[in-house]
């Protein structure tokens, strides 16, 4: 690996930018919640209550009180912070909205004034502002991506398989990271190499960081000893802001687990919740799963009823194909899809097999072909943009699927997801997921299984939100489908 030359211009980052960015991202989010404020007036005194009396609230109410509670929320759920994933900033958001709500409502009490204001003005308030502080800042985040506005410079240290998937993720997520390149003392991998330029060894740190003025270092070397590790920490801590590492920890669920420091912190512990175990979540998921389907069903009913009729004239047979599947705790039940293929697909698959070993190779491996010859003209497009998929949505009103979940599973898969199946039993499958949204069948069987164990031991309903939201790019870009 050859080390390219290092620039001793430093990076034209400071405080003032930091302060700069701060304070575009507060007036944006004081025009967010005005925004909310007209919006809640306009359906409550125009729209939902023509004639019922027009709601007046006073200009201090309107334009200091309301944003201030609203901006201590959002301070103390770390929303000015930079570098989060938008997933948590949704969920943060979320939470604030819900703290700002019942501090109007107290405030509301405690000035007796609950009588001449409105409560769908309030709760409608809710809902427009969580909606606008998202909508606003994603838009922020996306014009200053394109600016080149945002993004601390970050020193790479490390660069092996585990900082491909760091990497793969903060570019697809497009966070807004950015390197100024990498060190290593070892063979870097091809993809890390491809993207970040080469600075040095791990001895190199402390001149590399000189030179660039980069305060952020990011350790991905799963291998170092813990005298190696310390060396980092106390040699560098002096002259940046913050370290990072990132562990290889396989598939330990990271999002449930606390961290608690002993003995003056000298010492840490990691407990490991099973959010899962609890009865309340498992609740949470199936009221969130049936309410949004429910709806959702309704709303999609004319797609639904066009696709059936595109069906029964394209080929003989009936419109829905019921599949055996495997479902929460063991139990088979009828899977429902578009038919996709000709009527008589089974023998044809059985025949197939015989005659072609390349075919038969295939299907041992993935339980898919790739070129499948039983699909109709019509299921090719199905299948193409995951429609095919969409009558699952009865499942889930039936307590037999969810909107998220491990991919459901047919009897003979059980034994090649060995000690991971109780996982898989844990929870409903889901109609989509972290597999369906990854690469679907571009992605090899044990990591299709890793990624559904990795699921159920990290489930929290925000995750569910964010693979909910990446299933519709995915179909969009028709990635790994046939």
């Amino acid at each position: 690996m050859k080390e390219q030359n290092l620039k001793t211009r430093k990076i034209p980052w400071n405080s003032n930018s930091d302060l700069l960015i701060t304070m575009i991202i507060l007036a944006v989010d004081y025009l967010a919640v005005l925004a909310s404020e007209q919006a809640a007036f306009a359906v409550r005194n125009c729209i939902m209550l023509p004639g019922g009396g027009h709601l007046h609230v006073s200009w201090l109410d309107l334009y200091v009180i309301c944003p201030l509670i609203y901006f201590v929320f959002l301070h103390i759920n770390g929303l000015y912070a930079g570098g989060r994933q938008f997933w948590r900033v949704i969920a943060d958001f979320f939470n604030s909205s819900i703290y700002f709500i019942c501090m109007v409502v107290i405030l509301m009490y405690a000035a007796k004034i609950t009588a001449s204001t409105s409560r769908l003005y309030v709760f409608l308030l809710w809902g427009f502002s969580f909606f606008f502080l998202v909508l606003f800042r994603y838009l922020l985040k996306r014009l200053f991506l394109k600016m080149h506005l945002v993004g601390e410079p970050i020193l790479l240290m490390g660069a092996g398989k585990t900082a491909e998937v760091v990497l793969r993720h903060l570019h697809s997520e497009h966070t807004g990271y950015w390197f100024v390149g990498y060190l290593e003392d070892n063979e870097p991998n091809p993809y890390v190499a491809g993207h970040l330029r080469l600075l040095g060894r791990f001895r190199d740190a402390q001149r590399v960081i000189n030179i660039t003025g980069v305060q952020r270092v990011l350790v991905i070397a799963p291998g170092l000893s813990k005298e190696a590790t310390q060396d980092i920490v106390y040699d560098l801590q002096p002259l940046v802001k913050s370290i990072a590492f990132i562990p290889d920890m396989g598939n330990i669920p990271l999002a449930t687990m606390d961290l608690e420091s002993l003995i003056d912190g000298h010492i840490v512990m990691f407990r490991m919740r099973n959010n899962l175990k609890n009865r309340w979540n498992r609740l949470l998921k199936f009221v969130f799963d049936w309410v949004l389907t429910f709806f959702g069903t309704m709303a999609i009913s004319p797609v639904l009823l066009v696709i059936a009729l595109w069906i029964y004239h394209d080929s003989p047979g009936p419109v829905i194909f019921k599949h055996r599947r495997v479902g929460r705790n063991g139990k088979a039940f009828n899977c429902y899809k578009f038919r996709s293929m000709c009527v008589d697909a089974d023998v044809r698959l059985k025949e197939l097999l015989e005659k072609d070993p390349a075919a038969r190779e295939e299907w041992n491996r993935d339980f898919k072909l790739k070129d499948d010859p039983r699909i109709t003209k019509s299921g090719h497009f199905l299948r193409r943009t995951s429609l095919d998929e969409l009558p699952q949505i009865f499942n889930v009103l039936k307590g037999e699927m969810s909107l998220v979940g491990p991919r459901p599973i047919v009897e003979a898969e059980v034994p090649r997801y060995g000690k991971f199946i109780q996982d898989y039993y844990m929870v409903r499958p889901g109609i989509t997921g972290m597999w369906q949204t990854s690469g679907r069948s571009d992605i090899d069987y044990p990591e299709r299984v890793a990624m559904d164990s990795w699921y159920v031991r990290n489930w929290n309903v925000w995750f569910d939100v964010v693979l909910l939201w990446r299933t519709f790019s995915v179909v969009f870009s028709k990635k790994g489908a046939y």
